[in-house]
């Protein structure tokens, strides 16, 4: 019995497929858990979908920023960009399933067992573990429910770029999901810069990577998670597991095997 996480899928499902099959992945024995941003980019997005979500109980998903932009997009709320993958989906016979499905997975997920935790973004200094996944389901029972459209169109924004608990309503859940799903550069008490997003060394005046802060996290608990490929899955820290090796930018898929901290990659010039 072996799980894996593995990296932002970004609509690229032949990679997957082979990362599969090199770490001899079986349905009977093993999880995979999905560090969120499912499709967008690749050229296999529906498809992507599809399969993850063919994968039942073998999957553990949570949202990242791409997903959400979906969700905004299917609902209304926004407008294909640039270089969006979406349309098929958009289009596909099993669309409003596929959507439904989607709205329903979390913005985190922790196993007490193996002491991991899995969010899209990472974990901001400013916040303990259980108030990590408390503020999560704040977000989550509201996609889940009928105001899911109130949120979506106030979703995006920059701003609150700082936690504070006084935050409330809408406020509250865009900044919360801004630190689980695009937080990249913060400060010691968790302000936000959410406007770089180049590599590490690239941070402005007081900003650094977030997991270069102390953590309020357990000193046994380790992170998982995606979202930023300027990394290349490096954090110099053997607690914290960056996941996004660009594979849609022509880098590699990656997953970790969580019982052994093993890493498996595939090229990513597969699509």
């Amino acid at each position: 019995m072996s799980t894996y996480v593995i990296g932002d899928l970004q609509g690229c499902l032949t990679p997957l497929l082979a990362l599969l099959e090199k770490i001899e992945f079986s349905t009977e024995t093993d999880t995979l858990w999905f560090a969120g941003d499912l499709i967008n980019r690749g050229n296999e997005s529906l498809e992507t979908l599809r399969f993850v979500r063919s994968l039942g109980d073998n999957a553990k998903v949570i949202l990242g920023n791409h997903d959400l932009h979906l969700l905004a997009v299917a609902h209304g709320f926004s407008n294909l960009k640039r270089g969006d993958t979406l349309q098929n989906i958009l289009n596909a016979s099993d669309r409003d399933q596929l959507i439904e499905w989607l709205r329903q997975q979390p913005l985190s997920h922790y196993d007490a067992d193996l002491d991991v935790i899995m969010t899209h973004a990472g974990v901001p200094p400013c916040w303990k573990l259980d108030e990590t996944l408390r503020l999560s389901k704040e977000v989550e029972k509201m996609l889940q429910s009928d105001q899911i459209e109130e949120f979506l169109q106030v979703m995006y924004g920059n701003q609150p770029d700082t936690w504070s608990e006084s935050l409330t309503g809408m406020d509250r859940l865009r900044t919360i999901t801004n630190y689980l799903t695009r937080m990249r550069f913060c400060r010691a008490n968790g302000k936000l810069d959410l406007k770089s997003k180049e590599g590490p060394n690239t941070a402005r005046k007081d900003y650094a990577p977030w997991f270069t802060f102390p953590t309020q996290l357990p000193e046994s608990t380790q992170v998982v998670f995606g979202h930023w490929a300027a990394l290349e899955g490096l954090t110099n820290l053997p607690h914290i597991h960056a996941l996004d090796t660009g594979c849609v930018w022509g880098g590699a898929l990656t997953a970790l095997r969580l019982e052994d901290k093993i890493r498996f990659t595939t090229p990513c010039n597969l699509t």
